[in-house]
């Protein structure tokens, strides 16, 4: 059985005398700045993951420096 009109505007009025007009638009603003800032990072992270320079090629790795630690405590550089 669905709520009635009138059983829907109860709930309404009840809920407005217990937290106040003021208390109700408070909330209801910072649930709309939540979902703004949501939203801004959503896109913020969409744009990180497209970057301006295509990827480096996983085989190659010419050049580069791989500093590593032996079960003995020493550092080793491989080239």
């Amino acid at each position: 059985m669905a709520p009635s009109w009138f059983q829907i505007v109860l709930v309404l009025l009840l809920i407005v005398l217990l937290f106040g007009r003021g208390k109700i638009s408070e909330v209801m603003g910072d649930f709309a700045k939540g979902i703004k800032s949501f939203k801004r990072g959503m896109t913020d992270e969409s744009e990180e993951a497209k970057p301006d320079t295509p990827p480096k090629a996983l085989g190659d790795r010419s050049g580069e420096t791989i500093d590593t630690k032996t079960t003995s405590g020493e550092n080793v550089r491989a080239s």
